[in-house]
This record gives C-alpha cells, structure tokens and sequence, in this order.
C-alpha cells in the first residue's frame, strides 16, 4: 500500500490569522483536500494558538466525521495537561507526541526516548485508554534501543523527523545518505512491530526517494510544502500531486 497522505493545516491558520478575518478557511481548505483524496488532516494546537486555535478542532472534527468517512483526524503536541485534555474532548483517530517547547517555531528534533522513558509510559497509557492510536515523533538515527523504548512505552507508530533531510534540497550527495538512515531507523521500527510515519519538510520533489525507500511507510503529514504549492497550483491539483508522489494513483 502506498504511504497516507495527510494534510496539515497549521499554515492555512497561521496565514488566516494574520487578519481577524475567517478567510483562508480552515475547514474549507482542508474539505478540498479530503474531497481530493487525502486520507485525513494534522493539527498541532499550540498554546499560545498562533496557527490552529482550539476553536478551529471541533469544525475540524466534525468535517471529518461528517462528511470524509474513513479519513483520520491527527493532532499532535508536546504532551502537557491542556493539549491531553483537548485530545480528550476531540478524539482524534491519532495522536502524535512530539518533544517540542511550546516556544519552539516549529518541531526540530524526535523524543530521547532513554531520557523520557517515564512521561512517555504515562502518557502513552492515558492516551491509549481513550482507545486511539499513538505516535511518537523520532530522529532518523538507526538507534534500535531508542526505538524498542517506544515500542516498551505502548506506541503503535513512530513517525520519522525527515526535517534534516528536508532540508538538503540543494545537496543531492547528503539527501541520498539521510535518505538511508531513514530507511534503517524504518526498518528496525518494523522489526520491533512499530508503524512507521514521516513529516517535516517534504515535497513532491523529495517524497519519491523517500517511500522508494520506506515502502511500508503509513502516513505523511505535510503542511509547509504543501500550503505553498497550494498557492501555485490550488489546493485540490496540490494534493493530486502530492498523492502521486507518495505512490499513489491520483
């Protein structure tokens, strides 16, 4: 099966909110995307709702729920109590937990798994009891301690950081070989039992390389890249191609 593509829609809030205005629209952006194939949307609600805002969850969730059966709602988030008690209310099909300082820009690194062991069993527990799927964000370093660590602490998937890799789009040579290393950190988490996502930083121009080399890769969740394709090519053309690129038929 070709890897899922989920579409974030962190940036279409963050350029809404620029204005006290309801235009670009949230669920109207993200109601394209699904009607065009994409097999769910990614939020990541941070606390100080400078992209998606707590308001925007439930139309999200309802969007979904609606009218795109079989689509997945994702939220991610460092695991403190307001963004587990916004998971509670909204029950999203999954849950990805990621490192972040709430003042961080944007997620730049995966879970020390070794240092984190004890939150992580805790909230992957609480999470878990919700009956909803658990993702942990993590380094593309082939680390099979790290990695067992997760899959010990209850999570059903890890999704890869691919920002490094992302970010080697003028570096062909360093791309190949962060490309493998992904690859190998994917192959270990598929030995252990754990899924495998990837975010950060992906194109349509870097994706091909990546699920040539993860081909039981699950999901994506892409946000950046594609909210500004979205501005070249429209929303609906953006995720035909986006879907192409992770192998899919669009």
């Amino acid at each position: 099966m070709a890897a899922k593509l989920s579409v974030n829609l962190n940036a279409i809030a963050m350029l809404r909110n620029r204005r006290d205005l309801p235009w670009p629209s949230v669920t109207g952006l993200g109601r394209i995307a699904l009607e065009a194939g994409a097999s769910g949307l990614t939020v990541h609600p941070r606390p100080d709702q400078r992209h998606i805002r707590f308001s925007d969850l439930g139309p999200i969730q309802e969007l979904i729920d609606g009218s795109f059966h079989g689509a997945e709602f994702n939220m991610e988030g460092f695991p403190e109590e307001g963004f587990l008690r916004l998971v509670e209310e909204h029950r999203p099909e999954q849950v990805t937990l990621v490192p972040d300082d709430p003042s961080q820009a944007t997620s730049d690194h995966g879970w020390d798994f070794r240092k984190h062991r004890k939150l992580l069993e805790s909230v992957v527990g609480r999470v878990k009891q919700l009956g909803l799927r658990v993702s942990l964000f993590a380094d593309g370093d082939p680390d099979r301690d790290a990695l067992k660590i997760a899959k010990e602490v209850g999570a059903d998937r890890v999704e890869l950081y691919t920002g490094p890799y992302g970010g080697c789009y003028d570096a062909p040579a360093r791309a190949q070989t962060l490309v493998e290393a992904l690859g190998q950190t994917a192959d270990i988490a598929f030995d252990l039992g754990l899924d495998v996502n990837a975010g950060h930083d992906l194109t349509v121009a870097n994706l091909p390389a990546l699920v040539a080399r993860i081909p039981k890769l699950a999901e994506v969740s892409i946000g950046h890249g594609l909210t500004a394709d979205a501005l070249e090519y429209g929303m609906a053309e953006t995720v035909h191609r986006f879907r192409r690129a992770c192998g899919q038929d669009a």
